[in-house]
């Protein structure tokens, strides 16, 4: 599944004879038009790239692999949380449902401020803090502050892999995704057992908090799973500042240094010198700027320019922006909401028990993890690359929709049938053809949950690509400040929608419909190229 490399094994003119030769990067391959990124960063990126890739992947990468799973794992826990504990909580405190997740989203929307570590820290904390809440206000204002922390994932923990993966292995930032499934599946294997067993029966006039106890346990679990996952990131794994980043400060010695404790890590060398940075550098020109980064990688009009630089990077940039929007939207109306509408449809037919409708979450989480290794094979297949996976995989969401429109058609005809027809032989005959279609319902849902996590995999990854390292932080802030607002907006809508109904479910695979198609006007195409 390795991409051709970009780099050949010719020595550079510039690169000092007596030393190995560094593979350099053929500016024939490059993603980026001319005028659209600093001479003098370029050339030294492609040169950090071919050194990373002469490295290869190795432990270091696994490693890295893992811990920004981590920040994965977590921002698909926690929002997908609010959907898991709506029922009970409701039936204990008895508030309009959407304010929940209207309360989280919030937080996510201002935790795109917090750095690489402290994320963890701050979910894990207040995750457990949230188990403890006395009542509706308390909860909601632990989870919003929840989701500072849980905001700060999205951003940074895609760059921080990319700035190390070999660019014969970038395809492992789709992949990555497989942290966000593996997310969804744990945290409704928790909630299965313990809201089952420990929550008030659904349609009780009365719930109080000792009999409520499920969502309190689930809170607790996933706060101190978080803490772990925190701490292992933090004090068992040494990561490095970005080279790209460095050089762009003008630190190329300091670039080098952490290229080679990279590969000492990996238990390689790395014929990376200064001499080589210098070299390229002065081969490709003055830089257009005295600088080529502000002083810290923090959200700055800048860096903000920089994506806007020529009208093909303006044209990416308001692209995925409004991908990441319409993605936000989606995802947020879809995962705050389905549990939800399952146990409410489910209370009409006798199978509403939190046991069936977080079984059913379970099997729909499970569906879903494939969906990772499928995308990245996807994304390095000839014709389809990044952007058509994208199209190609939102195309099967109508098919899906259809399978929860039949879900939802057969289980009303089946509520409408008078209890004395159903006693006759040739009703009972045509119940059963009805159940059967609604567990091929059952089966397209899972199909679409699995199509919505290829495609969140695909565009996780295609964003970072796409951002030149230099302005990365900052796009990716652009990116997930946009999906954060419309993930605002989806609670806000539901408080118009009936929740009783599939209208949130069914607008949300209208909006991944229409994000295909924007795919598909994407300029660039990150397949078969090394990201700078």
């Amino acid at each position: 599944m390795s991409n051709k490399t970009s780099c050949d094994a010719e020595k550079n003119d510039d690169y000092l004879q007596d030393r190995p030769a560094v593979y350099v990067e053929d500016p024939a391959l490059d993603l980026y038009e001319e005028g659209s990124i600093d001479p003098v960063y370029r050339a030294k990126a492609r040169v950090l790239s071919c050194a990373i890739q002469e490295i290869g992947m190795g432990k270091y990468q696994w490693y890295l692999f893992a811990v920004t799973g981590f920040g994965w794992f977590a921002d698909s826990v926690w929002p997908l949380l609010g959907g898991l504990i709506l029922s009970p909580v409701i039936a204990e405190f008895e508030f309009q449902g959407p304010f929940l997740s209207l309360a989280l989203n919030i937080g996510l929307f201002v935790g795109a401020v917090w750095s690489f570590n402290i994320t963890l820290f701050i979910a894990g904390a207040f995750g457990l803090a949230a188990g403890g809440s006395p009542n509706f206000v308390t909860l909601a204002s632990l989870l919003a502050i929840l989701g500072l922390g849980v905001g700060g994932n999205l951003p940074v923990d895609s760059a921080v892999f990319l700035d190390f993966v070999p660019g014969s292995h970038q395809y492992l930032l789709t992949i990555l995704s497989i942290w966000w499934s593996v997310g969804q599946l744990v945290a409704s294997l928790i909630a299965w057992p313990l809201i089952a067993n420990f929550s008030c029966p659904q349609g009780s006039s009365t719930c109080a908090r000792a009999d409520n106890m499920g969502w309190r346990y689930l809170l607790f679990t996933l706060g101190a799973m978080t803490l772990l996952l925190w701490g292992i990131r933090f004090f068992a794994f040494p990561l490095a500042e970005s080279p790209r980043f460095l050089v762009g400060r003008g630190r190329d010695a300091d670039a080098v240094a952490v290229i080679k404790r990279v590969a000492a890590f990996n238990g390689r060398t790395c014929s990376l010198t200064v001499e080589h940075l210098t070299s390229a550098g002065e081969k490709a020109g003055p830089s257009q700027t005295r600088a080529v980064l502000s002083g810290s990688s923090a959200f700055s009009m800048d860096h903000i320019r920089c994506l806007f630089q020529t009208p093909k990077m303006a044209w990416s940039t308001s692209l995925l922006i409004a991908l990441w929007g319409i993605i936000g939207l989606a995802s947020t109306l879809y995962n705050s909401f389905l549990p939800y509408l399952l146990a409410s449809r489910g209370a009409r037919f006798g199978d509403s028990t939190y046991y069936t409708t977080y079984r059913n979450q379970v099997i729909l989480g499970v569906i879903g993890v494939p969906g990772a290794f499928l995308a990245g094979w996807a994304v390095e297949q000839p014709y389809l690359g990044r952007r058509g996976t994208l199209a190609l995989f939102a195309g099967n969401v109508p098919m899906a929709h259809r399978g929860v429109l039949v879900r939802e058609h057969h289980r009303a005809e089946l509520q409408r049938a008078p209890r004395v027809e159903l006693r006759v032989r040739i009703l009972q005959q045509r119940e059963q053809r009805i159940r059967c279609v609604l567990h091929t319902g059952c089966m397209l849902m899972g199909w679409w949950d699995a199509v919505r996590q290829i495609m969140y995999g695909v565009l996780y990854a295609l964003s970072p690509e796409v951002f030149p390292a230099k302005d990365r932080g900052t796009g990716n802030g652009l990116t997930a400040t946009a999906t954060r607002v419309f993930g605002i907006l989806a609670p806000v809508i539901a408080l118009y929608a009936n929740l009783a109904t599939a209208v949130p479910v069914y607008v949300s695979g209208a909006l991944i419909i229409g994000s295909g198609l924007l795919a598909l006007l994407l300029p660039y195409e990150p397949r078969g190229k090394t990201s700078l």
